[in-house]
């Protein structure tokens, strides 16, 4: 037997050039995530220009930092070895956002900075507290929230080929304000959303990845995303959407410092809440890093999902030590690894080097930046939904005629999943501490799901190796 054959395939090391152009494919693919973060904070706590294109490169060169760890593993201690991107939680936005509202300007970055720094420290501690869960995962409950993951993704996805938001901001327009009006002011519509153009080139992108994903094989066939955003940009630049103007603008080279806005502070309340955000990325992460394990082939074993768990807790330190934002695993980029079959965690490892040459070059980054958001729609439709897909597979693997309990599972937890979706402000009358929680759906099917097959089949109805061969086994066996 060949040493080549003794290699598992999330350790395989492509060459060069393919795993460059593997790695930035994955950096494409969760870069607007990337920086929406940064953006909207940012805006948020009402810095300058400077200071937000500041908090982007930070996030881009944390981004990168996070990755090596996690995929690479700098030790036994820290890092999953498998595929992984990391990216900024979205579940930390509506508590950093409120406390920018009450504290704008450096003074309120200060004080997020040192309730992130200090929840990431509490969370590499807490890791292998949650590492545990392990056992509450069976197929039912993982295909579930792998579902409601890709279900949850769809949303940006879409918002992407539709151009953006379809309203721009909270903020009256010139009508209602001479009107004198009161109350809840308008939002104020975006004129370019859903335009018919914009769509067009979006399904476009969609249709050269399908095209790529049939009738070819091998590289060209892995590098298929990379491929059909390519062809978008090079549409909307012929067409007059996409700009490089912050490209001829932006500097070559750019280092990014630690507290940059001064040293952090430190206060109880913002701390517990950020806590409780990195509790939700535990949950999230979890499950994502169960889905890699399935998708790869490679047993996910208590120890190293507490080194991948702990990954997010020092991300987090990282992140606010360079003026930037708590991470996690990034979903999006699941849905990569399934559509391209390359489980290399190398690819990931390339990805990383990317988003750190990224974070110190801002003209390569505003390059990047220039795609127009619908571009990157046509490839979040099949990656968003490669996620959801992936979850349908487990729970095909599901024994439903002999244990009807399970259907009431699967029911009611992607019900509840579906509420922060179809009801944004379901949370409006409930106490503000509990909104971070409560607004992500991820979170609350996961705790239906937990919840409901501990009362329906108890704790030990179904271990994590037959939950992984159920779900190897609904998925070809790979």
């Amino acid at each position: 037997m060949s040493e080549s054959t003794l290699v598992h395939p999330v350790d395989e090391k492509p060459p060069l050039p393919r795993l460059a152009a593997l790695g930035l494919q994955h950096v494409l693919v969760m870069y607007a995530g990337a920086i929406a973060v940064p953006l909207i904070v940012g805006r948020a706590l009402k810095l300058s220009p400077d200071q937000v294109a500041l908090l982007i490169s930070a996030d881009l060169f944390c981004c990168g930092i996070a990755t090596l760890i996690q995929s690479w593993g700098v030790t036994q201690w820290f890092g999953i070895r498998l595929p992984v991107m990391m990216g900024v939680t979205f579940a930390a936005v509506g508590p950093m956002v409120a406390m920018a509202d009450s504290t704008p300007g450096t003074e309120g970055a200060r004080a997020i900075f040192g309730a992130i720094i200090a929840a990431g420290v509490i969370g590499i501690f807490i890791a292998p507290l949650a590492s545990r869960m392990l056992r509450f995962f069976p197929p039912v409950v993982t295909g579930t929230i792998i579902a409601v993951i890709g279900i949850s993704l769809m949303r940006v996805g879409i918002g992407w080929a539709m151009g953006g938001p379809a309203f721009l901001a909270k903020v009256p327009d010139p009508a209602f304000a001479a009107a004198g009006g009161t109350g809840p002011a308008p939002m104020i519509a975006n004129p370019n959303y859903a335009a018919l153009d914009n769509m067009a080139i979006a399904f476009f992108v969609l249709a050269v990845i399908l095209l790529i994903a049939k009738y070819t094989r091998g590289f060209v066939q892995n590098i298929s995303v990379l491929l059909g955003i390519v062809a978008g940009g090079v549409v909307a630049t012929a067409l007059g959407k996409m700009h490089f103007d912050k490209v001829a603008g932006a500097h070559w080279f750019d280092v990014v410092l630690p507290f940059s806005f001064g040293m952090p502070t430190f206060d109880p309340v913002l701390i517990a809440t950020m806590v409780l955000v990195m509790i939700v990325t535990f949950i999230e992460s979890t499950g994502m890093f169960l889905a890699l394990g399935d998708l790869t082939g490679r047993k996910v074993t208590p120890q190293g999902l507490t080194a991948g768990l702990r990954v997010d807790g020092l991300g987090t330190v990282i992140g606010g030590v360079f003026n930037t934002f708590p991470y996690t695993s990034f979903s999006q980029n699941v849905g990569l690894v399934g559509v391209t079959g390359v489980r290399s965690r190398f690819v990931c490892v390339a990805g990383g080097i990317i988003l750190i040459v990224l974070g110190l070059i801002p003209k390569m980054a505003a390059l990047v930046e220039s795609l127009p958001q619908f571009v990157l729609g046509g490839a979040g439709l099949v990656m968003f939904g490669m996620v959801a897909a992936t979850g349908i597979r487990i729970l095909a693997a599901v024994d439903y005629k002999t244990n009807r309990s399970n259907l009431y599972i699967v029911a009611v937890s992607i019900s509840l999943g579906m509420v922060p979706l179809v009801a944004p402000a379901w949370t409006q009358h409930m106490p503000h501490g509990l909104h971070p929680l409560l607004e992500s759906g991820i979170l609350l099917a996961t705790l239906s799901a937990v919840l409901l097959n501990l009362f329906f089949n108890g704790a030990g109805s179904a271990g994590v190796e037959e939950a992984r061969e159920a779900a190897l086994a609904a998925d070809g066996g790979h």
